[in-house]
């Protein structure tokens, strides 16, 4: 019996011709079906754009509400640095406080008869300008404000006792002040806390000033100018009568001549002639042997002028015991 007869052929052909129709029948239903995925991918973009926008303008809320909290962030952060200035200064104040000093003991009785007195004294005070025919000798003491210009060099520091002398010896002259401030001749504060505020008048101040004098040394390019004009920039008030001391030794600075110029343009007069601080200087000798050099002679004359013009005195130590 042969294995490929026509009776064999006829059934593949039948099972080839089967395969093609069912092929064939399933070719029908293809188009409806993609048309319904298209349907469904348009249905899902259209979706996924309402989720897009959703999300964009919850950003644009979010960004807005992110900026509103940096500004408040920034605010709340000046708020902190002026009541951290506030504290360090309230902090500074009460460190140099000594509660158990005796001269805080006063009752009120004696501090109302301390305050008369004074009042009696600033009455008896010269005016604010100094006459023509005043002698150069007297140094006014009417002023309730004092700075103290020092140079910090180290040719002052050679003979630092004796400006610590003559620092003592001036607060003496004061009894009793409504503001002090100590800073070096580049505008360098004793007391870093009380940057451009006044340091009240107390024992305590006086003492903790003459204690720190001992060690205070900052940087110094021995040109008084610079702190002369921070001093008057930065605590001139038309309400409060000022006194400028400057100590020192040497002037290393440009021409003499620019420095009373620009001195003379913010420390101006006023109708009645008068500045608006006083300037007073005393200068110490370079070396106490031999021709002083250069630039302590130019200190004596900027000093001399600056102070005449300025209603002040300048006083030229020679010797020590003077």
């Amino acid at each position: 019996m042969e294995a490929f007869s026509l009776s064999f052929l006829d059934c593949i052909c039948c099972g080839f011709g089967a395969i093609i129709l069912l092929l064939v029948l399933s070719k029908i239903y293809e188009p409806v079906i993609l048309e319904k995925t298209e349907e469904d991918l348009q249905a899902l973009i259209a979706l996924l754009q309402e989720e897009l926008f959703i999300i964009r303008g919850e950003t644009t809320e979010m960004t807005r509400a992110l900026g509103r909290v940096r500004m408040d962030t920034s605010e709340t952060k000046m708020t902190l640095t002026t009541l951290q200035k506030e504290l360090n200064k309230i902090q500074g104040q009460f460190e140099l406080i000594d509660s158990d000093n005796p001269a805080m003991n006063l009752d009120e009785g004696d501090l109302k008869a301390a305050r008369q007195r004074l009042s009696e004294e600033m009455q008896r005070l010269r005016p604010f300008r100094r006459a023509a025919d005043d002698a150069v000798g007297g140094i006014p003491v009417d002023s309730e404000y004092i700075i103290f210009v020092i140079d910090t060099s180290g040719s002052m520091q050679a003979k630092w006792g004796w400006v610590e002398q003559k620092l003592s010896e001036v607060l003496n002259v004061y009894p009793q002040v409504k503001g002090l401030q100590i800073m070096n001749d580049n505008g360098s504060y004793m007391f870093g806390q009380f940057g451009g505020t006044w340091i009240a008048d107390t024992p305590q101040i006086r003492q903790e000033i003459r204690t720190r004098m001992r060690q205070w040394a900052p940087f110094s390019d021995s040109d008084p100018s610079d702190g002369i004009v921070f001093a008057i920039e930065t605590f001139w008030s038309p309400d409060k009568k000022i006194s400028i001391y400057v100590l020192g030794d040497e002037f290393q600075g440009d021409t003499m001549e620019q420095v009373l110029r620009q001195i003379d343009r913010i420390n101006v007069e006023d109708e009645n002639g008068d500045r608006r601080v006083r300037i007073h200087a005393i200068g110490f000798p370079y070396n106490f042997s031999g021709t002083p050099p250069r630039s302590s002679q130019r200190f004596a004359g900027l000093m001399r002028v600056l102070c005449d013009r300025n209603g002040g005195t300048f006083v030229a130590l020679t010797e020590r015991n003077r």
